[in-house]
């Protein structure tokens, strides 16, 4: 066994104490523990462990908890499973510390969840102490031995987090995540700060942080690196505050893709500001499939993004249509409105440094271009500035200049 030691500190937080444990871990994360609640709503692959009718352990400022975490534990880490699911609702503040590396299994046929490590039903959660999570993920950015196999589709998350109010996670890495590196949904008031994230360029589907369904969620003053979106904002999006955030390589920062599919919830009241994007793909960028479902996207504003050789460092696309997967002629039904772009600077490493198209149907409204400097240097000629379906209000200094530039018959794809 290797010699990973981890601190972990799990327990209740009181006024009195806090209970902290030293572990050595190796794959022994698969704990599903319903700290001071026999309600644990489980039924992952690890199965629930509850502490409190099993284990004898009990939340009242006196009870030592000691024994009946300690095993707990024991019977967790002698699980076959190694997906580990910590579920709620708990009657207290729950606070866990990791400081070390915690691996899971490198081989992806090993998961029978979409899921590594998950927190569901949580009010009042801290994750902190810097500690990492490493999937090991090379081994599934290779995609080998997916035909015949079905864990391709249904690669592990790495940290997912479902129906969390309240939360904050802290000085933690995430690492080779072999799908999302987080994935959150159904969140009320968390914030991710100083959350670090780490895989090669070429690992496919590696969103950084995806974000869908909550209200409230910050990313403050956190390093990207990944395959995929630096961070993805998914339907049902609304309050959002991403604030200091360095991104590359990679697609970016995005809002969408919206629309594909029926019932998705609208996006409202997102800011994206101070963040850097190196050597990626896209820079700020909302995107929405053309024909397919109806929607409303507004009150969107990007403001002090640093761009550095990227490909795309503005783009709206409402005709967002990958790998041929819709009808690119049809209009696209998401009505964007009140979308402001501020004080964005930098090189892109194509001539197209602005690129908004708006649906036909439903052209884009009350759209603000301010204090825009992004230049292109190379055979292709100087930054463009391309718009359509919009008539953006101008102010500051605009180079390119803003909309001065036709938009091809075929536009470039963007990933």
């Amino acid at each position: 066994m290797p010699d990973l030691l981890s601190w972990i500190c799990f327990g209740v937080r009181t006024s009195e104490s806090q209970i902290c444990y030293v572990f050595d871990l190796f794959l022994c994360l698969q704990v599903l523990l319903s700290i001071s609640s026999v309600e644990g709503q489980g039924g992952g692959g690890g199965g629930v462990i509850d502490v409190v009718a099993k284990f004898g352990a009990k939340v009242d400022e006196k009870t030592d908890l000691s024994k009946p975490l300690l095993d707990a534990w024991k019977e967790a880490c002698a699980s076959t499973s190694p997906t580990a699911t910590l579920d709620g609702p708990c009657k207290a503040p729950i606070e866990l510390q990791v400081q070390g590396t915690v691996k899971a299994p490198a081989d992806p046929s090993a998961f029978k969840e979409p899921k590594w490590i998950a927190f569901n039903r949580i009010e009042n959660f801290n994750l902190s102490s810097g500690g990492v999570f490493d999937d090991q993920g090379s081994t599934a950015y290779k995609r080998e031995g997916c035909k015949g196999h079905d864990y391709c589709g249904s690669l592990p998350i790495n940290l997912r987090s479902d129906f969390l109010t309240n939360a904050m996670i802290q000085d933690i890495t995430t690492k080779d995540s072999k799908q999302f590196q987080a994935n959150v949904l159904r969140y009320k008031n968390i914030t991710f700060e100083h959350f670090t994230i780490s895989a090669p360029d070429e690992s496919p589907n590696t969103d950084g942080i995806h974000i869908g369904r909550s209200d409230g969620v910050n990313v403050l003053n956190s390093e990207i690196k990944t395959g995929d979106d630096c961070v993805s904002i998914g339907d049902g999006s609304k309050n959002l505050v991403i604030n200091g955030v360095t991104c590359g390589p990679r697609h970016g920062i995005s809002i969408g893709s919206l629309r594909l599919f029926k019932n998705e919830e609208l996006v409202d009241r997102v800011t994206i500001k101070n963040c850097t994007m190196t050597n990626t793909s896209n820079g700020v960028r909302i995107k929405t499939w053309p024909g397919v479902e109806p929607g409303t996207c507004s009150n969107i504003h990007f403001e002090d993004i640093t761009v550095t050789n990227v490909n795309s460092p503005i783009i709206i696309d409402q005709k967002y249509c990958p790998w041929n997967k819709c009808k690119i002629n049809e209009k696209s039904k998401v009505k964007l409105s009140n979308i402001s772009l501020k004080n964005i600077h930098g090189t892109s490493s194509r001539p197209e440094a602005v690129k908004i198209i708006c649906s036909a149907t439903l052209p884009c409204e009350n759209v603000e271009l301010a204090d825009i400097e992004i230049t292109h240097s190379g055979p292709t000629g100087p930054a463009l500035s391309q718009c359509l379906n919009v008539k953006p209000k101008i102010s500051g200094k605009q180079n390119p200049a803003a909309c001065s530039a036709p938009i091809p018959v075929k536009p470039t794809p963007t990933a």
